[in-house]
């Protein structure tokens, strides 16, 4: 199951499981809100962070600091999950 991450745009976090996408309204504190988010999704689905195969997190165009906390985050769970993490620029499909 791939765990999708975007966080370029200031007022909203997107989490998606697959091809199912969540939106999170996080204008403010939203480097605060990303795991929660995540977790929530997650819970929600009732999926566990051990049935993630992979991550993708878009890498933009965006605000930078939105950008910096999404690759940080998919970063750190990919490592901590030891699975694959690949950076997505949707804007051009890719």
């Amino acid at each position: 199951m791939k765990l999708f991450i975007d966080t370029s745009d200031r007022d909203k976090i997107v989490v998606g499981l697959d091809e199912k996408r969540f939106e999170s309204k996080a204008r403010q504190n939203a480097s605060q809100r990303l795991l929660p988010f995540i977790d929530e999704v997650l819970r929600l689905k009732r999926v566990p962070f051990e049935n993630i195969t992979e991550i993708e997190v878009n890498t933009g165009p965006g605000s930078f600091t939105g950008l910096r906390v999404g690759v940080s985050v998919a970063n750190a769970l990919g490592w901590g999950l030891g699975i694959p993490v690949n950076g997505k620029d949707i804007s051009k499909g890719e």
